[in-house]
């Protein structure tokens, strides 16, 4: 028997997370929700990957931002179906 995962984040790739965060706010208010270097000197998605591979606090930070964005929304399968 498959058990589904409760994990909003289960899937989907921090590649993913990062080029949605990316598309929604752009370099600079991203930069500004996430004061992290990455974002706000030369930013990339190779060199953030990099950094947020290595760096679990960051990685977190960017994770959260991504629920709260609506990055993640609740599928049908689990009641949270939403029109």
């Amino acid at each position: 028997m498959e058990t589904k995962s409760n994990d909003p984040l289960h899937g989907k790739t921090l590649q993913v997370i990062l080029e949605f965060l990316v598309e929604k706010y752009g370099w600079e208010k991203l930069g500004a929700r996430i004061k992290i270097n990455c974002f706000l000197k030369d930013p990339s998605i190779k060199s953030s990957l990099t950094f947020l591979r290595k760096t679990p606090w960051a990685r977190e930070k960017v994770e959260q931002l991504y629920l709260i964005s609506g990055g993640s929304t609740p599928s049908a399968a689990s009641g949270g179906f939403i029109p």
